[in-house]
């Protein structure tokens, strides 16, 4: 209180016992992906299209995550956090593994690659070769790909110099002469690591000399090639064929909290309320990792909404599944049980700026943009379904009705095309069992209040904990909640029927109080979507029915 020593008038301002709560955002979203530059593991805001280019790049052949990102802001999204967790030449997914493996990435150009090389290769099984070890970084046209490593000796030499000639077939396409030079013990080493195309070294001990082998010749194994997507998005098996090499793996999406790397460093932003891995089919196409391992990724996605309680997990289902697959993953697979989920199918064609084709993409970014636009021109608390999925041009597969009834009442949401009125979502229902989670509004919608109650009475802790502190929590959330009322949000008649806030002696018992604890029982009669929709037809007899006024 004031001290008033000298008479006078005095003006004082103090606090209305009004305290507004206001609704928190909801369409802020956060993808976890594959990119050729930007960052590692550090989570970067985007608010537009440009912004993501000038910070991860343009779209790339093999990730998703652009295409992703670029659907959600076609759609209607404003915002959201990018997660690169590999993607790079050297630096991201772990595709640089020595000297070898840096210049694999070009070894298509070296002799004996032919156009057909695959875009990326890591250096072959490595051959003893005297002292040292050999590996091949391309490719050969005949023999399955092998080359082959010659001893011969210099003319005029003493029995110390020899050449290594690499052979493709009966080709020669590069030569070395191992001659120790003056200032230099590892000349024939040095010259492989400058300019050789086609095989690199592995040092057995610094500073040592290439000793003349005892065998004449080495048949060098081909590189493996790193799998590129094949033209049908979901043929994993071509990918597996190629030999894809495992250096991707479910570990770098789920990442850690501690660490801040993965989707694990996402727990530091609130605001963020949605969250999809496309990426994760990426990798899965190109056998970096098996189903086990998305499932483990899913499930850690899934857990990390379940923890943060505050967003929602949008899943993309394995690429080339018909719908009796799509249940049996879904089903038996993938038996995830979550209100914190959703699972869309199937997979969207969309147009490639980078080829000037279509493409197979996930639907996860789409879909987190729809959502973002049915907040922004509906409110979170209509369900985001019925809405035209912008920037789709086809769909992997079209699905019937028949098929719909199948994977619907497993949690299954379906994208389908209607004539005439375009590709649009045709289902909005969460991954759970309970009935009372079923729909994916009313999951998002707890989730937008429980934030805005969270956020909007901070001012309460440590207040006198009284009747009139409980007097001004009821007013303040009841107020709050007419206005979400009046808006269409709860359901009822009156506003006394579509919710009840209870903040009393009876929630805050004296043994309560004196643990300084206020109990506050909020409850909301949420709507739920018209999923269903039932006219039902009857022939009458003129005169034999009534009309009421």
């Amino acid at each position: 209180m004031p001290t008033y020593l000298s008479p006078g008038v005095y003006v004082e301002e103090i606090a209305s016992g009004s305290r507004p709560i206001e609704g928190v955002g909801t369409s802020v979203a956060a993808f976890v992906g594959l990119a050729p530059t930007g960052p590692l593991n550090e989570p970067v805001l985007v608010t537009n299209w440009t912004q993501y280019v000038a910070s991860f790049g343009e779209f790339t052949e093999g990730h998703y995550l652009a295409h992703s990102v670029y659907g959600f802001f076609d759609n209607g999204g404003t915002a959201a956090y990018v997660v690169r967790v590999g993607g790079g030449d050297a630096q991201g997914d772990g595709q640089a593994d020595g000297a070898g493996a840096g210049r694999a990435t070009g070894a298509g150009a070296g002799a004996g690659a032919g156009a057909g090389a695959p875009r990326e290769l890591v250096a072959g099984e490595a051959v003893a070769l005297g002292t040292f070890k050999v590996a091949a970084i391309a490719a050969g046209s005949e023999a399955g790909g092998a080359l082959t490593v010659e001893v011969q000796d210099v003319e005029g030499g003493d029995g110390e110099r020899f050449k290594l000639v690499v052979k493709d077939g009966e080709k020669v396409v590069e030569s070395f002469d191992a001659s120790a030079k003056k200032g230099s013990r590892t000349y024939v080493v040095t010259q492989i690591k400058q300019r050789s195309k086609t095989i690199v070294v592995e040092e057995a001990a610094a500073g040592g000399q290439l000793a003349r082998p005892d065998a004449q010749s080495v048949t060098l194994a081909p590189p493996v090639a790193r799998a590129v997507l094949p033209d049908r998005v979901g043929d994993r098996a071509a990918g597996a064929a190629t030999g894809a090499v495992a250096t991707l793996d479910s570990a770098r999406f789920i990442g850690d909290s501690a660490d801040r790397t993965g989707f694990g460093g996402l727990e530091a932003f609130d605001e963020i309320s949605m969250v999809a891995v496309p990426d994760l089919m990426a990798a899965y196409q190109r056998g970096l990792i098996d189903a086990e391992q998305v499932k483990a990724v899913q499930l850690g996605l899934i857990s990390h909404c379940e923890l943060m309680g505050d967003r929602m997990a949008i899943l993309d289902p394995p690429p080339g599944l018909n719908a009796r697959d799509v249940r049996k993953w879904r089903q038996e697979t993938a038996g995830y049980d979550s209100r914190y989920a959703a699972l869309y199918y199937p997979w969207i064609k969309s147009f490639d700026p980078a080829t000037g084709q279509t493409r197979t993409v996930p639907p996860s970014g789409h879909m987190a943009g729809v959502w973002a636009r049915n907040d922004a021109e509906r409110g979170v608390h209509k369900a985001p379904a019925n809405e035209i999925v912008r920037g789709a041009v086809d769909l992997e597969l079209q699905i019937t009705r028949g098929e719909q009834d199948l994977l619907n009442p497993v949690g299954v949401n379906c994208i389908r095309a209607f004539p005439g009125r375009g590709i649009r979502v045709w289902g909005a229902r969460t991954m759970a069992s309970d009935p009372a989670w079923r729909y994916l509004n009313v999951r998002r919608y707890f989730n937008y209040l429980e934030e805005s109650i969270l956020v909007g009475t901070q001012w309460v802790v440590f207040e006198p904990n009284d009747q009139s502190l409980w007097a001004r929590i009821r007013r303040n959330i009841s107020a709050f909640l007419v206005n979400e009322w009046r808006q269409g949000a709860l359901f009822g008649q009156r506003a006394e029927d579509a919710f009840y806030v209870k903040c009393d002696a009876e929630t805050n018992p004296p043994e309560s109080v004196d643990l300084g604890r206020v109990v506050c029982e909020i409850g909301i009669a949420p709507v739920k979507p018209a999923e269903f929709v039932v006219f039902r037809l009857a022939q009458f007899q003129g005169g034999g029915g009534e009309l009421e006024e």
